[in-house]
């Protein structure tokens, strides 16, 4: 076994129209999983990733799914040209928030079908758990996740006996995302430049996810999950919550309900990965986004990304 390589898989944000569009249209193998997802949900989703609207795309329950197919369109397809054998090739799986669904199914552990099942219904779930307006997110850059919790604690603190504030995502070099209350997520913007913060934005998310708001989510993942057939990942998964890989189904169970108002630890996960002598990283499906955070969080790792033929090219050659 190659122990090697990690295959990463995208989250929310790296959607964009026309995303598997060519992979389709060059290989039977990708064409062939994007129906499986469109059969699945009932719709012509592959559509809507080729063509748009965005502003349809970007929708969470359309986004979500459709992220996994892209994720999954780039494994059938590395499959078949480069002979990729996650089990024999990969030392771990991982996904940034609902990549994790698209890591599991990558590596065997949930089916296709599930997965888009599974996340159509948690981005309905998601968006629902907060009526808009009531949550934000907001990206502090320039701030380390410790700083960030002592941040969100202060601006929770400071807005009253029921706000919420909390660490959503610890990405690294020195990108963190905090969710919560609006009028906290906004005092902590303002502590966060009084701290010194590179830049503190409101990110332009319909929901506040991975934080406390979205236990109505975490209760309607639980009941759909508990009737999910779950399997042993062919490679460890390193969770989102965790930072650290689990197989066991009855775990992975669990952790994807507490990742929905847990945080992501994505730069923890990717030292872990690379202190067990990771020094690949490939990220499956839409955009650049996680290739680009290996460059700041692990310097002596590659990270590159495949979503299109020319990618599937140099995969080919690396591999």
């Amino acid at each position: 076994m190659d122990l090697t390589k990690a295959f990463l898989f995208p989250g929310q944000g790296s959607q964009a129209v026309g995303m598997a569009k060519a992979l389709a249209e060059r290989f039977p193998q990708a064409r062939a999983l994007l129906d499986e997802v469109d059969d699945a949900l009932g719709q012509r989703l592959s559509a809507l990733m080729f063509e748009g609207p965005l502003d349809e795309l970007t929708l969470t329950a359309n986004a979500q799914p459709a992220l996994m197919a892209a994720s999954l369109a780039a494994i059938r397809v590395l499959e078949a040209e480069a002979g990729l054998e996650l089990k024999r090739d990969a030392a771990f799986v991982a996904g940034h928030s609902l990549g994790e669904y698209s890591a599991l199914a990558a590596a065997g552990s949930i089916s296709v079908a599930d997965a888009a099942r599974l996340l159509r219904l948690r981005g309905k779930a998601m968006q629902a758990a907060a009526p808009v307006g009531v949550g934000a997110m907001a990206a502090l850059l320039g701030v380390e996740a410790e700083a960030a919790r002592d941040i969100a604690s202060q601006a929770a603190a400071e807005s009253g006996a029921d706000a919420v504030c909390e660490v959503a995502n610890d990405n690294g070099g020195g990108q963190t995302v905090v969710s919560g209350s609006t009028d906290a997520v906004n005092r902590a913007i303002d502590i966060a430049k009084s701290k010194g913060a590179r830049r503190a934005i409101l990110l332009p998310v319909s929901a506040p996810f991975h934080c406390a708001l979205m236990q109505p989510a975490a209760k309607v993942m639980s009941a759909a999950l508990a009737d999910v057939a779950i399997a042993p990942p062919v490679a460890p998964l390193v969770a989102n919550v965790l930072a650290a890989p689990v197989s066991d189904p009855e775990e992975i169970r669990r952790l994807l309900v507490a990742q929905v108002t847990g945080a992501v630890r994505w730069r923890e996960s990717l030292l872990f990965m690379a202190g067990t002598g990771v020094s690949l990283f490939v990220e499956c499906g839409a955009g650049k986004v996680l290739s680009g955070l290996i460059k700041r969080v692990c310097a002596d790792a590659a990270g590159i990304s495949v979503g299109t033929p020319d990618d599937i090219a140099a995969y080919k050659a690396l591999a």
